[in-house]
């Protein structure tokens, strides 16, 4: 799925919506068109400025710890690929609590979408791909 080249606006909407088209650099959702890599909570979808999973940290998910909505796990889109992320990240979740669960960015966003459609809480924080 690609992200159209019309004009981008940053990524910021209160909430949550579904992920409409990855690729070329970006996301489009709620009618907006983003590019760069993209974190979606309960309480907002927002830009996460994050280019190499093997560099990712814990703080790199503050938003993450701090969301006020209980969250179960997160799935992170890792790119093209699954790709593990470093041992303090998972750490780190694990120590919130919090399941982490990597695959790559196209099967994070269907598996986003489909838990968002039913409902279910869901978060997820997905790497741009081409």
């Amino acid at each position: 799925m690609g992200v159209s080249d019309s004009p981008r606006k940053t990524a910021s909407f209160p909430g949550q919506a579904p992920i409409d088209a990855y690729g070329n650099g970006g996301f489009r959702f709620a009618e907006m068109s983003h590019k760069g890599s993209l974190i979606c909570l309960p309480s907002q979808m927002t830009a996460w400025n994050v280019t190499d999973v093997g560099l990712l940290k814990p703080q790199d998910f503050a938003l993450v710890f701090e969301e006020t909505h209980p969250l179960q796990f997160l799935l992170l889109g890792t790119g093209i690929e699954l790709v593990v992320p470093p041992e303090p990240v998972m750490a780190a979740f694990a120590d919130a609590g919090i399941g982490l669960e990597p695959m790559s960015t196209g099967a994070a966003a269907r598996t986003y979408n489909v838990l968002l459609a039913e409902r279910r809480p869901v978060a997820t924080a997905l790497f741009a791909v081409d």
